[in-house]
């Protein structure tokens, strides 16, 4: 485990109890508004950011902080994340669950060296279960080191996030995809997709947006267990990269097979 896990966990813990929690299914309709069309920030996004933020950087007085909501404040501030080191914070992950006052959601903290992802921690505030991976130290899940299964179910399953997708994508992923994949609702929140394929619960997602609050924890986290996570031409994330498109697969034998079956229609 990386030598900041356990104090970052309680980080997330506190953040978890003394904000998030409280907000949760006890919204009033001023304490949500819209980023965009779509894009939901709530009162508990904005203060647990400013928390994390500042207990973070307790931590590690020299790395830069990246909030998502701070780039939505100052879209400059995400140039940052190519510093020498820096954490990147998502407060809420799954907002418009969260608003909703449904599950999923969690918190996301990212550490990045010289844009490369070193440590990630993925929690969830209901169920209190953290992710936790390590660059070349492994992936573990409440303490425990873990790994993907490498069979491969006769039929697997998929969680397709079309969402930012041309029409002409998404029609193209459906009718390659749906005659050789289960086809399932994601949960629109990567702290929850991406144990679901390292815990087999899902063996495959596309991602087309791939923002890094939402995805370098999580990456890291796939491919430290034995997954695979990468671009469609099969190139590493970096969390500075501003392109779009993923492929996520709980087996390097199953990310090849999709890329194959997929990935021209991301080619451009």
């Amino acid at each position: 485990m990386h030598p900041l896990y356990q104090p970052v966990l309680d980080i997330l813990e506190q953040a978890a109890r003394d904000i998030v929690l409280p907000y949760y299914q006890n919204l009033k309709s001023d304490q949500i508004a819209e980023k965009t069309p779509g894009d939901l920030v709530t009162i508990a996004d904005r203060l647990s950011e400013e928390f994390l933020s500042e207990a973070l950087s307790s931590l590690l007085p020299d790395a830069k902080v990246v909030g998502e909501e701070a780039v939505a404040a100052d879209p400059a501030v995400r140039d940052q994340i190519a510093s020498e080191q820096v954490w990147i914070i998502d407060p809420i992950d799954g907002t418009g669950n969260f608003a909703a006052g449904n599950p999923p959601f969690g918190i996301i903290i990212a550490l990045a060296e010289q844009n490369e992802t070193v440590a990630g921690w993925l929690y969830d505030p209901l169920t209190q279960r953290i992710c936790h991976a390590v660059k070349h130290g492994g992936a573990y899940i409440n303490g425990a080191r873990i790994s993907v299964a490498q069979a491969s179910p006769p039929k697997p399953v998929a969680a397709l996030a079309t969402g930012f997708m041309t029409f002409d994508q998404r029609d193209a992923l459906l009718s390659k995809a749906v005659p050789q994949y289960e086809i399932v609702d994601i949960p629109r929140c990567a702290a929850e997709q991406y144990p679901r394929l390292v815990l087999g619960t899902n063996h495959l997602s596309v991602f087309e947006r791939t923002l890094p609050w939402d995805h370098a924890a999580g990456i890291l986290m796939l491919n430290e267990a034995g997954g695979k996570c990468a671009r469609w031409d099969g190139s590493d994330y970096f969390p500075a990269d501003r392109t779009t498109g993923l492929l996520g697969a709980s087996s390097p034998k199953l990310w090849d097979e999709a890329a194959g079956l997929l990935g021209d229609i991301f080619d451009a």
